[in-house]
């Protein structure tokens, strides 16, 4: 049996983080495991079955939202920092060795997509983690740039980050876009018709999802280089899953991060996109992260 609590931790700037902490009925203090979703999402897109998983195998998990976005605090709402995130979960990383139920020197870490990028920034610098899952992580946000915003549409792109640094300046909010749109006409951080199912309908019912994001977490987005930090996770164990058919995070940079990454480590990959990670291929990623922590975390095969 596992008990789900409503849980929240204080960060920098008198922030207070939202999420859920997954114990499971046996006796502690048990290993744990922190999680976040990636961007703009919420612990209600899917997070609640992986760490149901992860709690059946005995491991306390903590999944919180990030600043600015569901049950978490935080101003302006909807903006996607990924420093900002790091930053945070290190203190959700402390919050978890405060926790009674926690053995403290055995916490493990995973994070997906644009989280799955934070999970090698993490693991490349706070040692209190002893295994790490990057599931389809973003690795180089010039390099999806490139691919996933049209040639024809950069410079319309570039001046709506211009006029919104003009709009802050002048004392205003900064400006918002759709996370998702299935309007072609309409400016939106994902437009593909697996992305829009995915942030639309993987909410349960009475949840409220917020399809909106900052403009300026586009330009983050588009700065953010996290492969750049994987050949330094070693010795920590890393296990980096990867969508063979990903156009979102996408497949070549995932496995040419895992070639740069140095042992002990260990790739999967699934067939499909992005977001099969998630749904048709959730069993095998899932089993796969639950493994690897069993493994690095407390010792069972």
């Amino acid at each position: 049996m596992v008990n789900q609590l409503e849980v929240e931790f204080p960060t920098e700037g008198n922030v207070t983080l939202g999420g859920w902490l997954f114990v499971p009925d046996r006796p502690g203090p048990r290993p744990a495991i922190t999680m976040a979703h990636g961007y703009a999402g919420i612990k209600e897109h899917g997070l609640d079955r992986f760490a149901q998983v992860f709690a059946e195998a005995g491991f306390v998990v903590l999944v919180h939202d990030h600043r600015g976005f569901g049950a978490s605090g935080g101003e302006p709402r909807q903006d996607v920092d990924p420093w900002r995130q790091i930053a945070d979960w290190r203190y959700a990383i402390s919050y978890l060795e405060s926790r009674p139920e926690v053995e403290a020197d055995r916490i493990g870490l995973w994070g997906t997509s644009y989280a799955g990028g934070h999970a090698l920034v993490l693991g490349a610098t706070d040692r209190r983690l002893k295994a790490v899952v990057s599931q389809v992580p973003t690795i180089s946000g010039y390099e999806q740039g490139l691919r996933r915003v049209a040639p024809d549409r950069v410079a319309a792109l570039e001046a709506a980050f211009t006029e919104d640094e003009r709009r802050r300046f002048a004392g205003e909010p900064p400006a918002t876009q759709q996370i998702v749109s299935d309007d072609p006409a309409q400016p939106a951080a994902y437009s593909t018709p697996d992305a829009v199912a995915f942030y639309r309908q993987f909410v349960p019912e009475g949840v409220a999802f917020e399809n909106t994001v900052t403009v300026r977490s586009g330009r983050a987005a588009r700065m953010y280089e996290p492969g750049l930090w994987v050949s330094r996770v070693s010795p920590t164990p890393l296990l980096m899953i990867v969508a063979l058919g990903d156009t979102i995070t996408l497949t070549d940079t995932g496995l040419a991060a895992y070639e740069r990454a140095l042992e002990p480590k260990r790739l999967l990959t699934v067939p499909g996109g992005h977001f099969e990670a998630y749904l048709s291929q959730f069993d095998r990623t899932s089993a796969a992260a639950r493994d690897w922590f069993l493994t690095h975390l407390s010792g069972k095969d």
